[in-house]
């Protein structure tokens, strides 16, 4: 009976794309927003220095500090991938978004790298992207990733896999569809298989074309 349900818990891991297995130090909490520690913060000169090397953009600051609305992002804080900043994902409001899931080591993710790129580079202006890297331990290799895959879109870091417990997130790929408000409207689990299936998803639950 112990075997068959460790199977079955597999295999959902499996259907959802990669597992994604959060780390036993995850920071903690105050008021929803994760404790800037070290051990939750994977940046360094070094990690910074790649990163504008690569040609990957620093993650945007939100204008001001806002109120988490119902069935929105929560309000926690993570690093932005080769980057000093950091970015509270309520925080983030005024137009419609498109944020993915990935981590360097997950197939389904290398699988989905062109459609996205393809879809952010079309949707330049109309629909931010962003990328979160998350349970990934190697943070030079998670640049090194987006940077061939053509990303030009900014990515945070989600080295504990906080949003694997916050957000039910069994596995990895997921991309989820957050409105202007910052509300979660869709979220896709697993791996897209061409740039107009993402514009498709995009168009009929965000509304834009």
């Amino acid at each position: 009976m112990r075997a068959a349900a460790a199977a079955a818990a597999s295999l959902l891991l499996l259907l959802a794309g990669c597992g994604g297995v959060p780390g036993p130090n995850a920071p903690r909490a105050q008021g929803g927003a994760v404790v800037r520690t070290a051990s939750s913060d994977p940046n360094t000169p070094q990690l910074i220095a790649q990163r504008e090397r690569a040609g990957l953009p620093d993650c945007p600051v939100p204008a001001a500090a806002a109120e988490p609305v119902s069935y929105g992002l929560p309000p926690v804080s993570l690093p932005c991938l080769g980057s000093d900043r950091w970015v509270t994902l309520s925080d983030l409001r005024g137009r419609p978004m498109v944020i993915n899931l990935w981590a360097q080591w997950c197939d389904p993710c290398r699988q989905e790298a062109p459609y996205l790129r393809q879809f952010a580079d079309e949707a330049a202006g109309k629909v931010d992207v962003m990328g979160i890297d998350i349970t990934d331990p190697l943070p030079d290799k998670a640049i090194e990733f987006a940077a061939a895959s053509g990303w030009r879109y900014p990515h945070l870091v989600d080295r504990e896999g906080l949003l694997s417990r916050s957000m039910q997130v069994p596995g990895i790929p997921v991309t989820l569809l957050v409105n202007a408000e910052g509300r979660i409207v869709y979220r896709h689990t697993g791996p897209f298989t061409s740039a107009q299936q993402v514009r498709d998803l995009v168009s009929e639950q965000l509304g834009v074309v």
